[in-house]
């Protein structure tokens, strides 16, 4: 009899103790699995020049290098600017060349001829002047003939000052400011060209950094707009992670705080640093049913980036982050 009931006691405790255990396994608290996805810078390969486009070099899923021919456009519109600007700017050269040097010695010489002549003049009517003024002291001529002789001396002075005026601005040449305007104006058809040659070495574009072609959007034969992508790449080398955390775990991803996710699609684990956190829009709150215990609750968006590089991952991957209770 002792027996028997020593023998229910040990199977009762045994039963007992199997429920504390099943209850502690259902009712106590479980890890949290966030899940995030990996993702990559993306450049668009794009031409400042509007045309049709000349030839692809590359392909999806290639590797290359930065300076890397990616694609050309041919704008024949653009090289008819480029003969105009050329143009433009010789003769505003020539025009500047022209206004430095100053006048050609042609018209120094003719300009000093025409003074000359007219000084003749001026000195012959002074002295018919004098002499008219003579006869007209000694009551010989009138003093109609003396004005007349005064009027003609006078209007010879002022021909002759003038000729004088033009033959030194002969001899100086263009004034500094219409050098300054016209040195301006060859400039401004300079820059005009040098514009036009920045826009033709966009006709052929490079790589702006090594990585890989993620999609090509125009073929040859196409036109493309200006600035449109015609091929997107990504660099595979500036990676992070992209995931989404309710407020309630935010302590776990602290900016420079360290913590480890497992990648199913490379079936191994990576270590990660937070770098970047932003509240999310309110489509992403979580809303309270009632009004006890529980709150509404805010997700952020927590950015980290991976500590080691991560060998043969795409973007899209899935990360597992677990949360231990």
């Amino acid at each position: 009899m002792l027996d028997k009931n020593k023998a229910i006691l040990t199977g009762g405790g045994a039963l007992l103790l199997g429920l504390i255990v099943l209850f502690y396994l259902a009712y106590r608290p479980k890890a949290e699995v966030l899940q995030g996805f990996l993702e990559a810078r993306e450049y668009s390969v794009s031409s400042k020049v509007p045309g049709r486009i000349e030839k692809v070099f590359v392909k999806k899923g290639d590797h290359i290098k930065k300076g890397d021919l990616v694609f050309s456009i041919s704008s024949p519109e653009l090289e008819a600017k480029l003969a105009q600007a050329e143009a433009g700017h010789k003769a505003a050269k020539a025009l500047s060349d022209e206004v430095k040097r100053g006048s050609r010695d042609e018209t120094i010489n003719s300009a000093r001829d025409v003074w000359q002549a007219a000084k003749s003049q001026a000195t012959l009517a002074k002295e018919t002047y004098k002499r008219v003024q003579d006869l007209y002291d000694n009551g010989v001529a009138s003093l109609q003939k003396r004005d007349e002789a005064y009027a003609a001396y006078e209007s010879t002075k002022y021909n002759e000052s003038a000729a004088y005026q033009k033959y030194k601005m002969a001899l100086g040449g263009a004034s500094s400011e219409s050098k300054i305007a016209a040195k301006a104006k060859e400039s401004a058809a300079l820059g005009q060209v040098n514009e036009v040659e920045s826009y033709l070495k966009d006709v052929k574009a490079t790589a702006p950094i090594d990585g890989e072609v993620s999609n090509v959007l125009l073929s040859g034969g196409e036109l493309s707009p200006k600035g449109f992508p015609v091929v997107l790449m990504i660099d595979l080398k500036d990676s992070w992670l992209k995931i989404s955390v309710p407020e309630k775990y935010l302590n776990e991803f602290k900016v420079g705080k360290e913590f480890e996710g497992y990648i199913p699609a490379l079936k191994k684990s990576a270590k990660f640093r937070v770098k970047y956190l932003s509240v999310m829009g309110d489509f992403a709150t979580w809303k309270a049913t009632n009004n006890s215990n529980t709150y509404d609750m805010k997700s952020y968006e927590v950015e980290a980036i991976p500590l080691e590089e991560l060998e043969n991952f795409r973007v899209g991957m899935s990360v597992l982050v677990t949360i231990k209770p």
